[in-house]
């Protein structure tokens, strides 16, 4: 398997911190930084958004807040986007970095799967990254391993 820049799971982790910061590393299973940036969006918001607009919020739901959004300032928005944008960047990366960590090297002994890379609990008949079911993988009935029958080798 050889790592390139573009990841379906760095992808999709991208896609969900759009969403919410932090939802794209929730998908990873990288708690501390989900977190982290749910924790920095919601302290964020918390210090740039104007009280009127949670006044607004408080009173009309989600209505009032989509108005009172409409006055921000420049300096409300960027803050509030660049957290987004970093927390996007960081869940793409943190999908790629996981992806190269679970490339399986020649002297790694533990059990990948042969979808996506990821460490198999030997308990489990499908990965727990993926949720690939490990029994489409295994060795076709007209590939025999070799054994033996009257004390010769032979398949």
């Amino acid at each position: 398997m050889q790592s390139s820049l573009f990841s379906r799971r760095a992808l999709f982790a991208a896609l969900l911190g759009v969403v919410y910061p932090g939802l794209g590393h929730v998908y990873l299973r990288a708690w501390i930084r989900a977190i982290a940036w749910f924790g920095l969006a919601m302290v964020t918001a918390a210090m740039v958004v104007p009280e009127s607009a949670i006044t607004a919020f408080q009173q009309n739901g989600i209505d009032g807040l989509v108005t009172a959004s409409r006055s921000f300032s420049l300096e409300v928005m960027g803050s509030l986007l660049v957290v987004r944008a970093l927390n996007v960047l960081d869940a793409y990366l943190t999908g790629l970095r996981q992806e190269r960590a679970t490339v399986q090297s020649p002297d790694d002994d533990v059990a990948r799967c042969p979808n996506c890379g990821g460490e198999l609990d030997e308990e489990l008949d499908f990965c727990p990254w993926c949720t690939t079911e490990l029994s489409e993988f295994e060795t076709p009935p007209d590939v025999e391993e070799e054994t033996e029958r009257d004390g010769l080798p032979f398949r």
